[in-house]
């Protein structure tokens, strides 16, 4: 019997990558085959025995090189994010949120593909105060300015698509709300507001190994949740093969770690044993933003997929100086 094909789309991407050598360990070879997808021509999965075919989302003929039948799962992570654009532009969303998704999904229509996993943003929520609950049902509750607005305006209609899809043509969906994912990346740098910026946590980690003093600003014990990428990778895994039509869930770990917490897990981690780091506490810069102090529910998906986060904030950042050894993925992230 054929095996049925799990295809990840956005695979090339920093998520998408570790999310697909994860799948590839997860499911059973003799019953799935998983098949990474991208933009970007690359061979960096052929030495993991993975399928790899270039596709632009935002090009309905690109689909054509996708497989036809037997379609378990599309995960689509595909899209443009605020988080890399080096020069704002509200058309770039539209064209692989919007766009790119209503190729999606007509593709799994025509391919009769089981269900569709997708990918939402915690942004949709952003307006909630540090210490806020979200539940999974949290209505909406986001700002209509800034240079993520767009962003989220762009995900909710696709959201909105795929329920159309869900309930004209009987695709399962499972929607994911994320928070920040965490892996490591040999590109350390990213794009607020247009402008090129070290990442905090590479910041951190850099000082750590140096021997040099960590500095928190603000409330030591400000605290949001930390979810490592295989944790993520885990909840959509389940999701793609569990016996149910639809669900929507929160990404995390039900576990917040404050900010000292996750200070002394880096200098545990990465500092010389003979010359640790100490941290200096800083009181808060005025205009300076801590963001994401909200908390994640997610009983559902422990009781509906059978998910629990393996990761706490120590053997999260065991795991990047693994991977900093290895730099697997360095011919994707040179930049």
């Amino acid at each position: 019997m054929e095996r049925k094909k799990i295809i990840i789309l956005g695979a090339s991407g920093n998520v998408g990558s570790y999310l697909t050598l994860y799948a590839n360990d997860f499911f059973d070879k003799e019953k799935y085959e998983v098949i990474a997808s991208g933009r970007r021509q690359t061979s960096v999965f052929e030495k993991y025995g993975i399928k790899y075919i270039s596709v632009d989302i935002t090009k309905a003929e690109d689909f054509s090189k996708l497989p036809h039948e037997n379609v378990q799962a599309v995960m689509c992570l595909a899209a443009q994010i605020p988080s890399y654009m080096e020069e704002y532009s509200g058309k770039k969303y539209l064209d692989s949120i919007v766009i790119g998704g209503y190729n999606v999904l007509e593709y799994c229509r025509k391919v009769k593909a089981d269900r569709i996993l997708y990918t939402q943003t915690v942004f949709d929520v952003s307006e909630y105060p540090a210490g806020y609950v979200i539940k999974p049902d949290t209505p909406r509750n986001f700002s209509y300015k800034g240079d993520h607005a767009m962003y989220v305006i762009a995900k909710n209609c696709m959201l909105d698509m795929i329920e159309h899809y869900h309930q004209e043509y009987g695709l399962k969906k499972f929607i994911f709300r994320l928070p920040t994912i965490y892996e490591y990346s040999t590109y350390q740098f990213y794009y607020p507001n247009g402008i090129k910026t070290l990442r905090p946590l590479y910041a951190q980690i850099n000082k750590a190994i140096k021997g040099e003093p960590l500095r928190i600003w603000g409330d030591p014990e400000y605290a949001k949740d930390m979810v490592h990428v295989y944790d993520f990778s885990q909840m959509l895994c389940k999701a793609a093969i569990v016996n149910r039509k639809e669900g929507f869930y929160n990404i995390g770990t039900g576990i917040p770690v404050t900010l000292q917490e996750q200070c002394q897990a880096i200098i545990d981690v990465f500092s010389p044993k003979d010359k640790p780091s100490i941290i200096e506490y800083v009181e808060k810069e005025e205009g300076r933003k801590t963001g994401g102090g909200f908390l994640m529910d997610i009983t559902n998906a422990k009781e509906e997929l059978g998910y629990e986060p393996v990761y706490d904030v120590h053997k999260l950042f065991e795991n990047y100086k693994e991977e900093m050894g290895i730099d697997r993925f360095l011919e994707l992230r040179g930049k």
